[in-house]
C-alpha cells in the first residue's frame, strides 16, 4: 500500500459536503472492543498458533478499525461527536443543524443517530452554556439534520459558535460485510509488515487493495 510524502497511509481522505457547521470533534470512541478477532488476524498473517504478539496485534486491530471508520465516515462501533455552529449559519425557520458524521444505511429513526443534547451560549455576563428543551427539536434522518423550530431569544450572537450539538452515530451494518473485513485484514497486514513510516523502496498498491474494496461503500458526495 502506498505511503504519501508525509508518511500517512494513502487510502484516501474522507470527503464531506459543505455543511453549515463550524467545527466537529469526537468526544467518545470505543478504543478497546475488537472487530477482527485475534484468530482471524493470526490466520491472515500466517502466525497460526503463535500468540506471542497478541498484545501488539490487538493494538493494530484497533488502529485498523478506526482508520476504516474514518475513511468511510461510518461507525463500526458507536461514536460520539460534538458539533459547533457559527452565528452566520443560524438563520431560517425552522432551523436546520447539519450533522457531518453519520452512519449510512440507517433509514429509520429507531436505528439512526441519537441526539444527546443541543446547547447554546446565552447573553448573560458571563455567558452560560444552556441546554435547549428537547421537545423543541427533532432529528430528521432523511437529511441528517437536527431541526429546531426556533432558538431561544437570549442566544449570544456575539460569540463565534454559540450553538453546540452532541450526538451518537450508531453501529453500521457494513461492519459485518466480509468485503469490509477483508479490507481491514489487508490494511492490518500492511501495518504489521511496515513498522516504520518511511521506506527506501517505492511501494505500489495491489489492484484490489484497501481503497478499491472500500470505495463502493463510501457515501457519494456531490
Amino acid at each position: 500500500m502506498p505511503v504519501d510524502q508525509l508518511g500517512y497511509l494513502n487510502i484516501g481522505a474522507p470527503t464531506r459536503n459543505p455543511f453549515n457547521y463550524e467545527k466537529i470533534e469526537q468526544i467518545a470512541r470505543d478504543n478497546a472492543t475488537a472487530w477482527l478477532t485475534l484468530a482471524e488476524i493470526r490466520q491472515q498473517l500466517n502466525l497460526f498458533d503463535d500468540t506471542s504478539q497478541d498484545t501488539y496485534l490487538a493494538g493494530l486491530e484497533i488502529a485498523t478499525r478506526q482508520a476504516i471508520e474514518d475513511y468511510l465516515g461510518m461507525s463500526i462501533f458507536a461514536t460520539s461527536y460534538r458539533v459547533y455552529y457559527n452565528s452566520a449559519s443560524l438563520y431560517g425557520t425552522p432551523l436546520s443543524l447539519d450533522l457531518p458524521e453519520v452512519s449510512q444505511n440507517n433509514s429509520t429513526p429507531a436505528s439512526g443517530v441519537t441526539i444527546t443534547n443541543v446547547k447554546y451560549w446565552n447573553d448573560a455576563t458571563p455567558p452560560v452554556l444552556t441546554t435547549v428543551d428537547p421537545t423543541t427539536y427533532y432529528y430528521d434522518n432523511s437529511g441528517n439534520k437536527v431541526v429546531l423550530q426556533t432558538l431561544p431569544s437570549d442566544l449570544n450572537s456575539n460569540m463565534t459558535s454559540p450553538v453546540v450539538c452532541e450526538y451518537v452515530s450508531p453501529v453500521n451494518p457494513v461492519a459485518a460485510y466480509e468485503v469490509i473485513k477483508i479490507a481491514g485484514k489487508l490494511l492490518l497486514t500492511h501495518l504489521y509488515n511496515n513498522r516504520s513510516d518511511t521506506t527506501e523502496k517505492i511501494q505500489h498498491s495491489i489492484p484490489f487493495g484497501v481503497s478499491t474494496l472500500l470505495r463502493p461503500y463510501k457515501p457519494l458526495v456531490m
